[in-house]
């Protein structure tokens, strides 16, 4: 059954997830470590029919490549020699690990374990998988951080003199 595979490419770890066989859905599948990412792929794609990969785009407010935009754009170079017949898409990561900490409050996950990142990796390109997912299907419309209100950009809640409960 085809699957596309998305991935929260980092320096140390690289976050996965894949869709279902219809491509309608996305779930975390694992968090890998950089160095291992396409020997992992490779066996993956042995037992899966991967048709796609989507890779988050890592991009500024003002739309700029940020700065870790070159070791992406190297990773898709890898990519590319390795499975030269599967196609890579790039969809815009702004806010996707924002999102990450939500579902994984709203999903109930304690705070110790909120703090692992490979967790926030894998929800992360769940994330991304999903955003390009509906952006396909033409259900859900790109998202303009122009319009995200101030409320919900993540803020640094050290030292804000609150404890919570």
């Amino acid at each position: 059954m085809d699957r596309l595979i998305g991935i929260d490419y980092g320096k140390k770890r690289v976050g996965l997830a894949v869709s279902d066989p219809l491509g309608i859905f996305a779930s975390a599948l694992d968090t890998v470590q950089t160095a291992k990412i396409i020997d992992y792929l490779k066996k993956y794609s042995e037992n899966e029919n991967v048709v796609k990969f989507v890779v988050g785009w890592p991009v500024n407010m003002n739309g700029q490549p940020s700065e870790s935009a070159q070791g992406v754009l190297e990773f898709v170079g890898l990519l590319n020699r390795n499975f030269p017949d599967i196609p890579v898409e790039m969809e815009d990561e702004r806010f996707t690990s924002v999102l990450a900490h939500r579902a994984m409050i709203d999903g109930g996950m304690k705070a110790g374990e909120r703090r692992d990142k490979s967790s926030v990796d894998k929800i992360s390109a769940a994330i991304i998988l999903q955003s390009y997912l509906d952006r396909q299907s033409g259900s859900v419309p790109s998202i303009n951080p122009e319009l995200v209100p101030d409320s919900m950009m993540r803020k640094n809640s050290r030292g804000s003199g609150k404890k919570r409960k």
